[in-house]
Parts: C-alpha cells; sequence; structure tokens
C-alpha cells in the first residue's frame, strides 16, 4: 500500500511541482491550501506523513502543528518554509516539528528528506507521553481516562483531553484562551472563550483537592491559565 501525505502549501505552482514529484515516486499526496483545510483533511484521511508551510491563510502552519500534536504524536511533520531564522526553525522542532526545509530547496533533497522521516517513523517512532501523574491524579490520554486522587475514575472527552495535554506539555506557561480555543478548536469555529473557563472548573472539580485554592489549575488575571505540576505551597 502506497504512503498517504498531506502536503499543504499556498503557492499553487510550488505545490503542483511537489505533488508530482511525490506521486512519480509512488505517493498517494492529498493537498491543503490553507490551515483549516489542512486540519479538515487531518481529520479524514489517515496519513503516513505531513509536508506543512508555515506561512498559510486563516491559520498558520505552527498553529496547525500544535493542533495535530494534541491528537497525534507519530505522524511525521516537515516544515516548508521561506521563515529561515533560527528562532523559526527552533520554534518549529519545539512544538513537534520533525524536521524543517527552507525555501527555496532542491526537490532532489525534500525527497530524501521524505523518505528518511518514512523509515524512521513507524511503531517504535515517538509518541510522546501517553500518561502523566500529579497531586495523586494520573491522567491516561490514549485511554481517554483519569484516576482521581480521591480514587474515582472518570472518562475524558477529547476535547478535555487534548487541552489537559496542551496545558501539561506547556507546565508552567500562561496560555490565552484565544490561543487554547485557536489550537483545540480551530480557526471558524467560535465558541466562547467562557467554553474554556467551563472545561477548567471541571478540571479543578476533578483533579483540585480544594477548588477554591487550586494548587496546579491556575487563572492569569487578563491572560488565561496556566498548569504547574509542582506548584509552590505557601
Amino acid at each position: 500500500m502506497s504512503k498517504r501525505i498531506l502536503l499543504v502549501e499556498d503557492e499553487e505552482r510550488l505545490l503542483e511541482v511537489i505533488k508530482l514529484n511525490l506521486e512519480l515516486e509512488g505517493f498517494d499526496v492529498v493537498c491543503a491550501i490553507d490551515g483549516k483545510q489542512a486540519l479538515e483533511e487531518f481529520h479524514t484521511h489517515r496519513f503516513d506523513l505531513i509536508l506543512l508551510d508555515v506561512m498559510l491563510p486563516h491559520m498558520d502552519g505552527f498553529a496547525v502543528c500544535r493542533s495535530i500534536r494534541l491528537e497525534n504524536r507519530k505522524v511525521p511533520i516537515l516544515f516548508l518554509t521561506a521563515k529561515n531564522s533560527a528562532q523559526d526553525r527552533v520554534l518549529g522542532l519545539k512544538i513537534g516539528g520533525d524536521d524543517y526545509l527552507v525555501k527555496p530547496f532542491d526537490l532532489e533533497e525534500l525527497l530524501l528528506r521524505v523518505q528518511r522521516l518514512l523509515e524512521r517513523s513507524g511503531p517504535e517512532g515517538k509518541v510522546g507521553i501517553s500518561e502523566f501523574e500529579f497531586g495523586g491524579n494520573r491522567i491516561f490520554f490514549d485511554r481517554h481516562q483519569a484516576e482521581t486522587h480521591d480514587g474515582k475514575t472518570i472518562e475524558l472527552g477529547k476535547k478535555e483531553v487534548m487541552i489537559l495535554r496542551l496545558l501539561i506539555e506547556r507546565d508552567g506557561e500562561s496560555i490565552s484562551r484565544d490561543e487554547i480555543l485557536d489550537i483545540v478548536w480551530g480557526v471558524d469555529v467560535f465558541p466562547s472563550p467562557r467554553t474554556v473557563d467551563n472545561f477548567m472548573v471541571e478540571f479543578r472539580k476533578h483533579f483540585e483537592k480544594d477548588q477554591r485554592n487550586p494548587q496546579y489549575f491556575h487563572s492569569i488575571r487578563g491572560i488565561g491559565y496556566r498548569f504547574l505540576s509542582n506548584p509552590i505551597n505557601n
């Protein structure tokens, strides 16, 4: 069975050239021209590799990558971009990219990198954290379950798992409500920022021993929320 690649590129000519070369190598290629369409395709098909431009309409490639990584830690992501600063490369790799190729690039080099990423991926590839423990609570991301400090087992919805993974993987960082909405719900979907607040209320109910004095799920006035796995006890 041929490998399926998601190619996300808004430059029509470049998209056609890359698509043709990948198909000549025997790959099945699905194309998207903006961040919104990329996530729609990602949720529709199973992919073996994602080629992802950074500067995209509606939702940039970094935001797309962050959203994908909340659900899938295995599929390799190769950034294709004109942004060549060290900071951009570091950010791309930090948020879950596997490789970073700066435009303009040689097509032969692209094909070699694609082949290398596909060879490295598989059952033994990276999977990210599958479970996490804090304050007597344990989150099982793959099972969509949690064991709470008071001995209960609860089922977690998809959005709950995505938000928890986002907060935990950015332990100690303040994350705005808008960023949570963009990454978890995506663009062109407009839940109220209050939706995020409601999820936090539920997390505190399940995982905090004292909901009125939370140790792990903190509100940051005017910004959003921050998760602390090792709170400082006053």
